[in-house]
């Protein structure tokens, strides 16, 4: 597991649907654009020099990820030295950070060669500009050399799966057809791939039997329904597993040291009662399966030693991680030193099973990767990442807090979670300006992890951040996130109208100055908060946001028109049509009487970049001021530093202007 703190990107170029219910004549015709390079902007100013020195060591912040360990020890991190994040080598706690990839677009997705493999190196992925078409790559440890695995065409390769022995990959592909994602092998010895299963619809390839003989896989419907099963590698033949109550969600799911049974995630009933949560589970064939983790929280993550001895999980109570380690076989417990309070990733055992490294992230400290020795019970930090230079003890962590929203759960008024950020500085006469954080998803949670951006506007413009997790988010339990499903979705729109009431409400916040952002689902989310609260919000920033649910679906990638409509409806039924109608931002523009930030990349597959024009052109059409920034080298977010910072930048001189009154 690794903690993916930005977001993604990519994109196709689309013809701009017709802007419904848009005047024949509008402002927007006047707008001018401007291209500097891959950046293009309309009615956007210019940065003051003073503003992009305040923000320059927020900027200059870095983080490192745990991806695996090589087999003398040494530990590959991902970090930022220049524009994008790449690999790099270090062998020993605080040492030297060696880089080994050098590309302009950043890395991810790395899978480390095991102890014994016939190659030393490691699989990462790589896409173009923010594309999300994630080619394969192989890096060669000895020769320092790198070369493509997968065919390099228009399609997506991904969640690659090593065998215990380094000879046997498998990953997953849209290379067959560009929508459903097959699975495919590669020996690594001679080099050659096939295709081992192309059952159509979404498929991922999950562990390899020790023996290298069987492949487990799921076949992934929604984040509500999952489908496991196992490969046999030299057939190809499939056979499902069971699943208890006919649907279910499920995460993770490994071999277990022996071969027969196996540990898996899931949401399956428990002793015929239903369950809210995603829990760990060891099942072997003719016995029951045996509950691990015994908390009514999901386990986000696990991982299993190598030698078979530990296994490592990780669960999300209330947005915060937990890790618990495991002995085997007995399930007893292992000692742990005092971790602190934030989110865990990476797990990733040592090659001898003693050591356990992670990635450790704070709100107050970015991430960084860390070295638990099982024997010994203690810690050691292998990786500090800058801080531009800033005093982290000035950094400010949240307190969660629980408001009413407007309906009921057994009488009583449903609450939904949110963490809240309050500067440090004394209170002002009126009460600290409020910014609202919507995360994406919708299947997504927001969490209390590091946030330069959030500690600037704590510490430098004195706003108040308060990051709810609305209905529909994940970490609640099921019920919680089919909450806002289909016909339902404008409910979670309701939970920020009742967090407008419950600011009105603190007498620290000023209610007359609140802002919202997003981006992805998130940016749909402040696009129709504005249409539905405009009278209460100052000022939104959308960032690769959904403006019409119908043009979304008509234009996204094939590869993820199905799975969305699973989310959000099917725009083929003219029922649901006309719901997304009802809802759609795009259709009422004319509701949006705020200023507004659009913010875009021109690859992106996800939320194609007309999303982002058809809604800033007919938003302007209101007279309203509508910012409007693409960088043409950026898919679904900002993944290039020199990107981010402007971004960045102009984001905090849009609410110095439209929220602060600067």
């Amino acid at each position: 597991m690794r903690l993916i703190l930005p977001l993604s990107s990519l994109a196709l170029a689309l013809a701009l649907p017709a802007l419904a219910q848009s005047p024949t004549t509008s402002p927007a015709a006047a707008v001018e654009r401007i291209e500097q390079g891959n950046r293009v902007t309309e009615q956007i100013p210019d940065i003051p020099a003073d503003l992009i020195e305040r923000l320059n060591r927020y900027q200059n912040t870095r983080s490192a990820l745990v991806d695996g360990w090589t087999a003398e020890g040494c530990l590959l991190v991902s970090t930022r030295f220049a524009e994008t994040s790449q690999v790099h080598r270090v062998c020993e706690p605080l040492g030297m950070r060696e880089q080994l990839t050098f590309h302009p677009e950043p890395v991810a997705g790395v899978a480390v060669a095991p102890p014994g493999a016939p190659q030393d190196g490691f699989v990462f992925a790589k896409d173009r500009g923010g594309d999300e078409f994630s080619q394969l790559y192989w890096f060669d440890t000895q020769t320092r050399e790198t070369r493509l695995l997968t065919d390099g065409g228009r399609n997506q390769n991904g969640g690659t799966v090593l065998s215990d022995d380094g000879r046997l990959m498998a990953w997953s592909s849209t290379a067959r057809n560009g929508t459903d994602r097959d699975l495919w092998l590669r020996d690594m010895r001679s080099g050659q791939s096939r295709l081992l299963l192309q059952e159509g619809g979404t498929w991922s390839a999950l562990d390899f039997s020790p023996d290298g003989e069987r492949l487990l896989v799921s076949r992934y419907v929604s984040a509500n329904e999952s489908h496991p099963g196992e490969v046999d590698v030299d057939t190809g033949t499939l056979r499902m597993f069971p699943v208890d109550g006919g649907t279910a969600a499920f995460g993770d799911f490994r071999y277990a040291p022996d071969g027969t049974g196996v540990y898996y995630v899931s949401d399956e009933p428990v002793d015929g009662n239903p369950s809210e949560f995603q829990i760990l589970r060891y099942h072997r064939p003719g016995a029951d399966p045996v509950q691990l983790s015994t908390v009514p929280w999901d386990v986000d993550a696990f991982e299993l030693s190598g030698d078979g001895r530990h296994l490592a999980y990780v669960t999300n109570e209330d947005g915060i991680h937990r890790l618990t380690v495991l002995a085997l076989p007995s399930h007893a417990p292992v000692a742990l030193p005092e971790l602190p309070v934030g989110l865990i990733g990476g797990l990733e055992f040592s090659p001898d099973g003693q050591r356990l490294a992670v990635t450790l992230n704070t709100a107050t400290s970015p991430s960084d990767v860390h070295v638990i020795d099982l024997r010994a019970a203690t810690m050691a930090r292998w990786t500090k990442s800058e801080v531009g230079g800033l005093d982290t003890t000035g950094f400010v962590a949240p307190t969660l807090v629980r408001y009413p929203t407007f309906d009921t759960v057994d009488g009583a008024p449903r609450t939904i979670p949110a963490f809240y950020y309050l500067p440090a500085r004394p209170t002002p006469a009126g009460g600290y300006p409020v910014v609202i954080s919507i995360h994406g998803g919708p299947e997504s949670q927001a969490r209390p992890g590091f946030n330069a951006n959030t500690q600037f506007l704590l510490d430098q413009l004195g706003v108040a951040v308060l990051v709810p997790n609305v209905r529909g988010s994940s970490g609640y339990g099921k019920t919680w996130l089919t909450l806002d499903n289909a016909d339902k979705r404008e409910d979670s729109v309701k939970d920020i109208g009742a967090l407008l009431d419950w600011i009105a409400q603190q007498p620290e916040l000023d209610a007359s100055r609140v802002g919202v952002m997003g981006g992805s689902y998130g940016g749909y989310m402040v696009l129709a908060s504005l249409m539905h609260y405009s009278d209460r919000i100052r000022a939104g920033i959308d960032v690769v946001g959904i403006s019409d649910f119908t043009t979304f679906l008509t234009n996204t990638e094939e590869y993820r028109r199905d799975l969305r409509r699973a989310e959000y409806g099917d725009e083929r039924d003219p029922a649901m049509r006309a719901v997304f109608d009802r809802i759609s931002p795009l259709k009422n523009a004319r509701r949006i009487d705020a200023p507004l930030f659009v913010a875009q990349g021109r690859n992106d597959p996800r939320v194609p970049y007309t999303e982002a024009e058809q809604i800033a052109a007919a938003v302007r059409a209101n007279g309203n001021p509508v910012w409007f920034l693409m960088f043409n080298d950026e898919g679904h977010g900002f993944r290039k530093k020199s990107n981010g910072d402007y971004f960045g930048a102009a984001s905090v001189l849009f609410w110095q202007q439209h929220l602060l009154g600067q």
